[in-house]
């Protein structure tokens, strides 16, 4: 059992670990302007697409700020985009509405050279040089007019219902691909919405949210400080991603994240948040009965779009449920190690297996920095049980120049 003091060091070392998988500013800067300068390439007076009011919005994990750093060194930050228009030719079709935006970008020379040859079923990637470290999805969209007021009100939290921040896109995949010039006939999507449901998960009355309304701006801020359940969700993809190694069957982002979001109840201790989810996700996932075909199913609703299944992949491809349950228990499993552990070289060996050893190095070193800082404050604690350093022990040490083993 672990005393205050304790959980309140633990939880240190691990906003400090999310702070190491955070992106850095300069990759945020650069994507930010990279992805506004192709707004304003689609947007232009002379751009065929010009009536209809193109904007490039972000979303996914660099909307709801859980992205995290790659693993593997050289590897590219996905930068997930949607393009809003405001309307559309009568006689579009999602694939027409697709190549008007695919043939504006092969318009301009850079842009062409940097397209995917292979057309994304949904998206279009721009591949940027590796000294960019990113490359670009760009989800073709479209809304109604009045659309960015609605996304003020629920930024604003003067909507309850996110339904209206829905909008439709593209899918090459679907039957009415090249026939349905009707939107209501294409696939919904509601990112917007659900960003205004996680914000929500996030809010504590002490630390500021995701903040929406700066986060639906073609640029928005770069967040520095994160919630705890922020922290948690990239803590959680990080032991994700190296346990999984790149296996495409790996558990998917937005089903860590919704499960999260549930189980998190406003915990301000980043440890206890994190122990408490991951003893509580599991909760959140329904068991359903298709009485047509006579099976059993797995559901995990979206909750801004309650027909919506995240895990409905789970039914043809078992082996992604099973690593979702695989991993659940392996994260638990190496969560609970870690908290057994009484000294800070052990406990960075024993991260070190669960999160890659790279960026547990740069998060100890930084909380090296910072108890320097503190001894030389005079403010830096040990915890009388463990002997681990920090600011919330109760036996105070005097000012000194070096740490030792503990650095």
């Amino acid at each position: 059992m672990l005393t205050t003091e304790q959980r309140d060091q633990f939880s240190e070392i691990f906003d400090e670990l999310g702070k190491s998988l955070d992106i850095s500013k300069t990759d945020y800067d650069k994507a930010v302007t990279s992805y506004r300068y192709v707004g304003g390439w689609l947007a232009e007076k002379d751009s065929p697409l010009a009536p209809y009011s193109p904007v490039i919005s972000p979303q996914g994990s660099f909307l709801l700020g859980t992205m995290i750093q790659p693993v593997t060194e050289g590897d590219h930050l996905d930068i997930d985009l949607v393009c809003k228009l405001v309307g559309k030719r009568s006689y579009w079709t999602q694939y027409d509405l697709k190549h008007a935006i695919g043939d504006r970008l092969k318009a301009h020379g850079t842009f062409n050279r940097m397209l995917r040859r292979k057309e994304g079923r949904r998206c279009w990637t721009l591949e940027y040089a590796e000294e960019a470290n990113f490359h670009m999805d760009i989800l073709p969209s479209i809304v109604g007019h009045g659309f960015q007021i609605l996304l003020e009100k629920a930024a604003n939290r003067k909507m309850e219902d996110m339904t209206p921040l829905a909008i439709r896109i593209t899918d090459k995949e679907l039957q009415n691909y090249k026939t349905a010039t009707d939107p209501l006939e294409w696939l919904v999507s509601n990112m917007f919405g659900y960003a205004v449901w996680f914000e929500e998960r996030c809010r504590l009355a002490i630390i500021k949210a995701v903040n929406f309304s700066e986060s639906i701006k073609p640029v928005p801020t770069y967040q520095v400080r994160k919630t705890p359940l922020q922290r948690i969700v990239q803590i959680l993809k990080r032991h994700r991603d190296i346990m999984f190694n790149g296996d495409e069957d790996k558990p998917i982002s937005i089903i860590i994240t919704t499960l999260a979001a549930h189980a998190y109840k406003k915990q301000t201790n980043i440890l206890v948040g994190l122990q408490e989810v991951m003893a509580e996700m599991e909760q959140y996932i329904e068991d359903r009965y298709d009485p047509v075909t006579g099976q059993y199913y797995k559901w995990i609703g979206n909750p801004v779009n309650k027909q919506e299944n995240f895990a409905d992949k789970w039914l043809t491809f078992p082996q992604r449920k099973d690593n979702f349950y695989k991993w659940l228990q392996a994260v638990k499993r190496d969560i609970a190690y870690v908290t057994e552990q009484r000294s800070l070289p052990t406990i960075q060996e024993t991260l070190n297996r669960s999160f890659g050893k790279k960026i547990i190095t740069q998060t100890f070193s930084n909380l090296a920095s910072m108890q320097r800082e503190r001894r030389e404050a005079g403010v830096l604690k040990m915890a009388a049980s463990t002997g681990i350093l920090g600011a919330t022990g109760r036996t105070s040490l005097g000012n000194h120049t070096f740490f030792g083993s503990e650095e």
